[in-house]
């Protein structure tokens, strides 16, 4: 059963709640930060959501290290910062899946998606979302930029779910199909999240970016930095690469039997879009 601490919002005049940075609340667009036992770097990353954006969700997916508690004590103080709190780990794909269905009745329609470790950019959270807001209809993903941190391993295992992404959706362009710093509409999110059981754990970004390019959704890229903590500095992974690999080679070939069963429409959209393409160049 999924647990909400609920916050005693300072009020100002008027009875308004007011976040702690000052900002205003958005009535559409929110952040989501699902977190398992996040080490050191929470504090920094929540910081650097509340200062960049209101309001924050955090679904503590059973964490076991009592960082629910502390952020169960932020909430009490911030009223544009919600936790809630699921019993057991059941993977980001289901804490995402949680956290909107939760959303989605109180209104929003859009989610920056984050991880908790520190890794993602929370300073340019202001630009993915305005980028959202001017065409709501796409799905904006980060393209990461990649430091001397990224180890060796994980950049050449996400070149290879990288060509697959692209062509199961015939190069609709996901520039990166497995860095989790998104900004989704949640309506087609949730829809797909429901109609399959899978996408629940580590499979969520690289699945779900390409089941909504199927389902019309389009992506726009913007670069963003990522930075890979050593342990030393706070880092923690939850990765483990003969058991996230083996899940991520499962998936793509499931994905393989759902591109081929779709190809007709996807070939047919890549011509309408290319004949588009070629008719605004004529104008030009």
């Amino acid at each position: 059963m999924l647990q909400q601490a609920t916050p005693r919002p300072a009020l100002v005049a008027g009875g308004t709640p007011r976040p702690a940075d000052g900002t205003a609340p958005s009535a559409t667009h929110f952040v989501l930060i699902p977190s398992y036992n996040p080490g050191a770097r929470l504090h920094d990353t929540l910081r650097a959501a509340r200062e960049a954006w209101s309001p924050v969700w955090v679904v503590v997916d059973g964490s076991t290290d009592g960082s629910d508690r502390w952020l169960q004590a932020q909430a009490a103080s911030d009223p544009g910062l919600r936790v809630l709190v699921l019993p057991s780990n059941q993977g980001k794909g289901a804490a995402v899946l949680q956290g909107i269905e939760a959303a989605a009745a109180e209104g929003f329609t859009h989610v920056l998606v984050m991880d908790s470790d520190g890794q993602h950019p929370a300073h340019l959270i202001p630009e993915f979302m305005a980028v959202s807001q001017r065409q709501p209809g796409a799905m904006v993903l980060g393209r990461p930029v990649f430091d001397a941190s990224a180890p060796r391993e994980r950049v050449y295992w996400r070149r290879m779910s990288n060509f697959w992404s692209d062509f199961e959706t015939l190069w609709a362009g996901i520039g990166d199909s497995l860095f989790g710093f998104r900004v989704y509409p949640i309506a087609p999110l949730r829809a797909v999240m429901q109609e399959s059981r899978w996408m629940r754990r580590f499979d969520f970004d690289p699945e779900v970016a390409v089941r909504l390019c199927w389902r019309g959704v389009w992506p726009i890229n913007l670069d963003a930095p990522v930075r890979y903590f050593a342990r030393r500095e706070g880092g923690v992974s939850h990765f483990r690469y003969l058991r996230d690999n083996l899940l991520l080679t499962g998936m793509h070939l499931r994905l393989l039997a759902g591109f081929l069963l779709r190809l007709p429409m996807l070939v047919w959209r890549r011509l309408r879009r290319s004949a588009r393409n070629a008719s605004a160049d004529e104008v030009v």
